[in-house]
């Protein structure tokens, strides 16, 4: 049983005339009477009366036009269904919560102005579960803080991911270059929560000098340890994409890249899996955000 066959059998039930269903398919008339036959041959019942005109459906007939019709209409859905994936989605992207704030919000724009239609599904994780998700196949891709040690992804390097020291306006900490961390660590921390990129790197850098240090304030968000840091409360390092111009009226800034390890941040998806050509474009919109600066 093919599905041309029933393809013919339901427009001729629906038609009751083989020749008018012939003209809806754009076949033949002897290749729709042809699918019929064969069609009564394997299932071994007539499916039409032929003895007047119109056709009519035997009882075999009906009961194989009920079963047969609804299927028919899925199978010529799929081109249109698979047709409306390709230019609206679903896209799901997964990144770090400060990627998510400050990078992926300014890359995603042109992207949602030029396909309004899309559907986008933004999901924010830690960067191990970043790389769980892609690697599971529930997210189709993700962009994370530097490269992991996944062997089934790949990763495209998009920028460097620097650390910068901030501090309130005139802190004694801006007044000249640093040559190590010691100074930092003698000063409340205002640091993002446990397992995040930067703090990690921050905390395993201290650690390694055997250095003592006191978080002070731990947030969900770089937009908090912004706040907090400049009413005072502490010094943060975080990485350069989180500060705004507008912080530079409340914060001091000094690059710390030379006391931290300055990862580069980028693309994973999983190794040969086939991307459709929308999330290819959303793809290659993070790109052009990046090297339009």
């Amino acid at each position: 049983m093919e599905i041309r066959e029933l393809r013919s059998f339901v427009a001729v039930a629906r038609l009751r005339s083989v020749s008018r269903a012939a003209e809806a398919l754009d076949l033949g008339q002897p290749s729709v009477s042809t699918h019929i036959k064969k069609l009564e041959t394997e299932l071994r019942t007539p499916l039409f009366d032929r003895v007047k005109r119109p056709i009519l459906l035997t009882p075999a007939g009906e009961r194989l036009a009920e079963l047969a019709a609804p299927l028919i209409e899925d199978i010529d859905n799929l081109a249109e269904s698979t047709k409306r994936a390709e230019s609206e989605g679903p896209i799901t992207i997964v990144t770090t919560p400060t990627l998510v704030a400050h990078f992926l919000i300014r890359a995603l724009n042109d992207f949602r102005n030029e396909n309004p239609h899309v559907r986008l599904r933004l999901r924010s994780r830690l960067r191990d579960e970043v790389s769980q998700m892609v690697s599971d196949g529930e997210a189709d891709f993700g962009i994370v803080p530097g490269p992991g040690s996944a062997p089934d992804l790949e990763f495209e390097g998009l920028f460097p991911y620097e650390p910068m020291l901030i501090a309130p306006k005139g802190h004694e900490l801006l007044k000249e270059p640093l040559s190590s961390l010691d100074p930092i660590a003698d000063h409340h921390l205002v640091l993002m929560e446990p397992m995040t990129n930067t703090r990690t790197s921050l905390e395993s850098a201290l650690q390694r000098k055997g250095l003592r240090y006191e978080i002070t304030v731990e947030l969900d968000s770089m937009y908090s340890v912004k706040r907090y840091v400049a009413l005072g409360y502490g010094v943060s390092v975080v990485p350069r994409l989180v500060i705004e111009r507008e912080d530079e009226n409340a914060l001091g800034v000094a690059n710390v890249g030379h006391l931290l390890p300055t990862e580069l941040a980028g693309l994973i998806w999983l190794r040969g899996r086939t991307l459709s050509p929308l999330i290819e474009s959303s793809m290659n919109a993070i790109r052009s955000t990046v090297a339009t600066g």
